[in-house]
């Protein structure tokens, strides 16, 4: 089934949406997300039952769909952990720094743990203070979890992840040296994190949904130009279940849990950083990436970060083109203050 919430107080009005996204209707057995999957087991069942409802137009009350008037799926977390599960980005990011990668990197995830209080919707801007921060984008997918046992395996964990949805996990890359060299990981350099309107069951996704990735392009864009169509299911060197497990090794897990893939990245056959659109590749899925790839090929470069006007668009497409998820598509604007 996918779920939407659409805008009302801190914790929007959950609501079903229709395959096609062209109807939605608000859901009985829960209010919110989040109560729902406080009691997953018992909840799930019955949305499911409305979901084919609106499905087979027996829904009554149902109306339009409305992307832009959804929040985040979860407008607010109780736990939002990224990982970087495609190293092929951590080891360009961190080139682009001059950092090496240590080897360790290919077998235990980096994560870190970001701010869940204050989730962008799909539609809303990216508000930034400053554009010489280094405004931007990361084009990720993210698991939703019910409530996790710490210390569970890989395979238990397979179990827990109930959701899928698209992220916008923007970054102000300017800011992030000066973070790190204090040891003590992000804070400023991120920024409120955006999600897609809708989150999908996995098994909405079908064969897609294979062996805890997604099997499945993930595109960019930027102004309308296409930024990059990685494929997730490709390079993804931690599967989701083996995020969620790493994430719950020394904590239990809330019901709510949200866990990041780190930005979709794709090398190229030849085993290289990956190749621009324009030239027949795939692409990238943030603009650090396109940055770094200019400097190792041509010494220098030429593309910058967002400027404010800009606008980003994300979304996953099934093999008939349809949209699965509906669309992450942001402006990027000045902050005026509070």
């Amino acid at each position: 089934m996918k779920l939407a919430s659409l805008k009302q107080g801190r914790d929007g009005r959950l609501a079903l949406v229709s395959r096609d996204l062209g109807r939605a209707v608000l859901a009985k057995a829960a209010e919110t997300l989040q109560a729902a999957l406080d009691d997953w087991a018992a909840v799930a069942p019955q949305l499911t039952a409305e979901a084919e409802a609106l499905e087979q137009g027996r829904a009554a009350g149902s109306f339009t769909f409305d992307e832009s008037a959804c929040a985040a799926p979860l407008p607010r977390a109780y736990q939002w952990a990224d990982g970087s599960a495609y190293v092929n980005h951590v080891k360009l990011v961190r080139q682009a720094r001059g950092a090496e990668l240590p080897e360790s990197f290919w077998e235990d995830p980096l994560m870190y743990q970001g701010g869940s209080d204050s989730f962008l919707g799909p539609h809303d801007a990216i508000e930034v203070a400053d554009e010489a921060w280094g405004i931007d984008l990361e084009a990720e997918i993210a698991v939703v979890t019910d409530d996790v046992p710490m210390g569970v395996t890989r395979q238990q964990a397979v179990d827990h992840i109930k959701l899928l949805m698209l992220v916008n996990d923007v970054s102000l890359r300017n800011l992030i040296p000066g973070e790190l060299a204090k040891g003590f990981g992000f804070f400023q350099a991120k920024p409120s994190t955006a999600f897609s309107p809708l989150a999908l069951t996995p098994d909405e996704l079908g064969a897609a949904w294979n062996e805890g990735r997604v099997e499945l392009p993930l595109l960019s864009r930027i102004n309308g130009k296409v930024l990059g169509r990685p494929q997730a299911g490709e390079d993804m060197t931690f599967d989701f279940p083996t995020l969620v497990a790493h994430a719950a090794k020394s904590r239990p897990l809330a019901a709510g849990s949200v866990i990041g893939s780190g930005t979709v990245s794709n090398r190229d056959p030849e085993g290289g950083p990956g190749t621009p659109v324009d030239e027949g590749g795939r692409g990238y899925s943030c603009l650090a990436e396109v940055r770094m790839v200019e400097k190792i090929r041509n010494g220098e470069i030429k593309t910058p970060f967002l400027a404010f006007g800009d606008s980003v668009r994300i979304e996953m497409l099934d093999a008939e083109g349809r949209s699965l998820f509906g669309a992450i598509d942001q402006e990027v604007r000045r902050y005026a203050g509070p």
